[in-house]
């Protein structure tokens, strides 16, 4: 074993919606709840914003695992918002597949302002499955090494 494969940690970009899980986020920082300094937080306005463009850019750079968290199905602060994301997402799915991305590498959550321990847990946990998967080398941009 390498030194270098002792020291990775890897990278992983949370988009996260403003009104429910960047919220939930917020409430396990001020318990006191442990999760990866790795994990890169990305404030959104709502799930459905998050371009699958956002997901492919993120991997490109660098990214070893992207997770999108949002408000439960049904309660969108602007009504609808998750379930475009979660048909948005599907379609991505089937792109990374086509990419030959492994399916772990990306996630969706739904994480409510009063879940502080769910965040925790969720980003604990996706962490734990990215770095059994490893290092992305699949998109990466050679520029951003």
């Amino acid at each position: 074993m390498s030194v270098n494969e002792k020291t990775w940690k890897p990278k992983v970009v949370a988009f996260c919606c403003n009104w429910c899980s960047y919220a939930g986020a917020d409430l396990a920082g001020s318990g006191r709840l442990a999760y990866p300094a790795e994990i890169k937080i990305i404030r959104v306005p709502c799930s459905c914003r998050v371009n699958p463009m956002f997901i492919l850019r993120a991997f490109e750079r660098g990214a070893d695992g992207v997770i999108i968290c949002g408000c439960h199905p049904g309660d969108c602060h602007y009504t609808s918002g998750n379930y475009y994301a979660r048909r948005r997402m599907t379609m991505l799915f089937s792109m990374l597949d086509f990419l030959g991305i492994e399916r772990g590498r990306t996630r969706v959550e739904w994480v409510s302002a009063a879940e502080g321990q769910k965040f925790a847990n969720t980003m604990n946990e996706f962490a734990k499955t990215i770095t059994e998967l490893g290092e992305n080398r699949k998109l990466g941009d050679l520029r951003c090494k």
